[in-house]
């Protein structure tokens, strides 16, 4: 599946931070229930990859991504436990839009947007979106980098994700209220579904 594809799928990425292997299925399973086929489970944790394993291979209609990608080998690392599509925070060395899985490139400045442009990228994570500019800075970017598509992350809420939404240059955005950590700790997989159900009518209608 190619990146826009993925990144079409759903208005809301969950961001994931998955410390117990025994959550991630059914937080996984309680998203896509919702309407958030997409997850992106960071590499911040010991069982990350474990969790993007067993999501990968359980959860049906789950698109499962890892997140926090910082080189080459990690890269092929998630591609080998089952990851569809990987996202860094910046843009990795060496690494272009060819790879062992689709790589959505994090960028904050229009240096890093030219780089990433360069090494064949067409789809970035702008991160943290709230301090790189956010809906200011994707309006900005929007008339010299006409062929640029955005997925912002970094004080994306439930406040203001329909603001970025209604950029036309933003496919997504990616954000962790949907799984908020204390429900996920008590296993309110119902209270996360709502969550995501609600994340989900956040996508615009385009003309």
């Amino acid at each position: 599946m190619t990146l826009e594809k993925i990144l079409g799928l759903a208005p809301v990425i969950p961001v994931l931070i998955i410390d117990d292997i025994s959550q991630a299925v059914p937080l996984g399973r309680a998203l896509v229930a919702g309407g958030l086929p997409v997850l992106e489970v960071t590499l911040r944790t010991p069982v990350a990859l474990q969790c993007i394993e067993r999501m990968a291979g359980e959860i049906e209609g789950a698109v499962v991504g890892a997140g926090t990608v910082l080189t080459p080998a990690l890269r092929l690392a998630c591609a080998h436990a089952g990851a569809q599509f990987c996202v860094s925070p910046g843009l990795i060395e060496g690494e272009t839009d060819e790879g062992p899985t689709p790589l959505l490139p994090g960028i904050a400045t229009a240096t890093e947007l030219m780089a990433g442009l360069s090494a064949g990228f067409s789809f970035f994570k702008l991160f943290p979106a709230n301090i790189a500019g956010g809906i200011d800075a994707l309006k900005a970017f929007a008339s010299p980098f006409q062929q640029a598509r955005f997925c912002p992350t970094g004080g994306v809420s439930a406040r203001n994700a329909a603001d970025y939404l209604a950029l036309p240059n933003v496919v997504c955005v990616g954000g962790s209220w949907v799984a908020p950590a204390e429900a996920v700790k008590a296993g309110d997989w119902d209270r996360i579904t709502a969550l995501a159900r609600g994340a989900r009518a956040l996508a615009p209608t385009r003309d």
